[in-house]
């Protein structure tokens, strides 16, 4: 009887985060059709379900200096490289730039795969480049990025793969417990969820709330993701909403505070395919992106439909002065205002969110993956 062919998962952390997530999904997805090892780099701040998976850390953390990176190269690559030929690897696949380095350098005879998670990756000409030179497919998890890709790096190897969302699960998950909130009434409250990171855009948000909850004076803002926000605290202290602000940081199990919303809110200006946001869709929850280059779009604009509302893209200068609010703030404001007061309008994208959600299903991505797997090890 012929062998499970092998697959291999690298990623650096498994940290809370949008690729972290999928890797751990695809892992769970291929298991029963393929012996799956995931490789880690540093297994600190696990926020992710891994029992019964195949995981092997290599206690390669960060280093700081450039001489302690470029060495930390050379020592994961070859520790990935061991690992390749002892376990008969087939296809290696990473996620994210610091894995695909490591992936595209290990070598040996395994198919490479290299994960591209965000529009930001693209912006290093000399390691996609290299990635589409030395890889065997680029999976994009947009269809704006694998077009740029093939036009710009005349490559034919790129293929979207949108992330994976078990809706039924997520839905689960959402009722396992009652979030801890500082309110004792909560009244209209917005969410928004993603580490703490300047591409987030979480000062947009804040001043669009502060501006919006004049007119709405019982709408509260929630926050979910890791990090202090010690800035943004003082941000919306000075403008005079610190107590309608709150930052859960990193939750195991952020659905049950998502499950919260009357309304999903991204600000980014740089997405790849913003996990989160279709999360709060399957939820039933209407959703305000802001049309960065990729992702919300391509979500919120498929197949002929609207499935929630697009705002402008949003400045990437930081700005934390509370006395200076931008037009596209204001109008992030009337329409975060609108979703609140307008009834029929809510239900109306409450609805279309959660329609738009089940075109994201395991069963499409693993079919996708699996299709491609096999088409790849057809000769071996």
């Amino acid at each position: 009887m012929d062998r499970k062919k092998r697959i291999m998962l690298i990623v650096p952390m498994l940290h809370q985060g949008g690729f972290e997530r999928v890797c751990v999904a695809t892992a769970r997805l291929l298991e029963p059709y393929y012996d799956v090892y995931i490789v880690i780099f540093d297994s600190r701040d696990i926020a992710y379900d891994i029992s019964g998976l195949k995981v092997t850390d290599l206690h390669m953390g960060v280093k700081d200096s450039v001489a302690g990176k470029a060495l930390n190269l050379v020592r994961r690559c070859l520790a990935v490289r061991r690992l390749k030929r002892k376990w008969k690897i087939d296809i290696a696949y990473s996620f994210g730039p610091t894995a695909n380095m490591v992936n595209v350098f290990s070598g040996s005879c395994a198919k490479i795969w290299v994960g591209i998670r965000s529009y930001m990756d693209m912006e290093n000409e000399r390691k996609i480049r290299l990635f589409t030179r030395r890889a065997d497919k680029v999976l994009c998890c947009s269809k704006r990025i694998e077009e740029e890709i093939e036009e710009k790096y005349h490559c034919s190897k790129a293929a979207t793969l949108y992330n994976p969302l078990d809706v039924a699960e997520l839905r689960a998950r959402a009722g396992e417990e009652e979030p801890e909130l500082p309110w004792e009434s909560r009244g209209h409250i917005l969410v928004s969820m993603g580490r703490e990171d300047d591409v987030k855009g979480f000062w947009h948000l804040i001043k669009a709330y502060a501006w919006m909850q004049k007119n709405v004076p019982d709408a509260k803002l929630l926050i979910i993701g890791e990090g202090g926000f010690d800035e943004y605290r003082m941000l919306a202290e000075g403008l005079g909403v610190g107590d309608g602000v709150y930052f859960t940081g990193m939750k195991k199990n952020p659905f049950p505070y998502l499950k919260t919303a009357c309304l999903y809110v991204l600000t980014s200006y740089h997405e790849g395919f913003p996990n989160a946001l279709i999360e709060a869709m399957a939820l039933g929850i209407p959703v305000i992106a802001t049309d960065c280059l990729t992702g919300p779009r391509e979500i919120l604009r498929g197949n002929g439909e609207e499935y929630g509302i697009l705002t402008a893209n949003m400045s990437p200068e930081k700005n934390m002065d509370a006395a200076l609010i931008t037009e596209e703030e204001r109008l992030l404001a009337d329409e975060m205002e609108r979703m609140l007061k307008e009834e029929e309008y809510h239900e109306k994208y409450s609805r279309a969110a959660l329609k738009r959600a089940y075109d994201f299903s395991n069963e499409f991505y693993t079919e996708c993956i699996r299709n491609w797997i096999e088409s790849d090890l057809e000769h071996i």
